[in-house]
């Protein structure tokens, strides 16, 4: 198995789960809160494909999902386009709003766009540095592997919002 394989096949773990936790749930289920502060699973779910399309679409010099194929104008968020929802507050996180199968078309549209720009990596391409702003720099696996963390930590947590629904 080669690097590119690998992380195909841990982005693949992502768009499955992503896509079966809001499997058959309703806008309401989607934007319930456990707590006033607290994440929703479409927040969740809309953040994790955000942040990987918009970080894969960087390292490979492409433009994002979201804008390209038009989930910005579908989703019609009352965000600044480049939102990811990074550092957002409790009164943002409650403005996402979207049907299931909104988000799990996004998520599978982020998904392919990934696993296409995967095909290209080598496993010299890991080693890349692609930003500078850290110290030390930022590589290619390095910041593929924060992708991957964030995602998987952030489906986890909409796993667990749907549980307490009882759906």
């Amino acid at each position: 198995m080669t690097p590119a394989e690998l992380m195909v096949d841990a982005f693949g773990r992502v768009v499955e789960s992503g896509t079966a936790v809001v499997d058959g749930l309703t806008e309401e289920q989607l934007a319930a809160r456990p707590a006033p502060d607290a994440n929703s699973i479409v927040w969740l779910v809309w953040h994790l494909a955000r942040v990987q399309d918009d970080h894969v679409a960087d390292v490979a010099g492409r433009e994002p999902v979201w804008t390209a194929q038009g989930y910005a104008e579908r989703f019609d968020l009352p965000f600044d386009e480049g939102a990811t929802g990074y550092g957002q507050d409790a009164e943002a996180v409650g403005r996402v709003r979207a049907s299931a199968e909104l988000l799990a078309a996004y998520l599978r549209a982020v998904h392919e766009q990934t696993v296409a720009f995967l095909d290209t990596v080598t496993a010299e391409d890991l080693d890349r540095v692609v930003d500078e702003d850290w110290d030390p720099p930022v590589t290619l696996g390095a910041r593929l592997v924060s992708v991957l963390d964030d995602d998987t930590q952030h489906v986890g947590q909409a796993a667990y919002v749907r549980g307490l629904l009882g759906a």
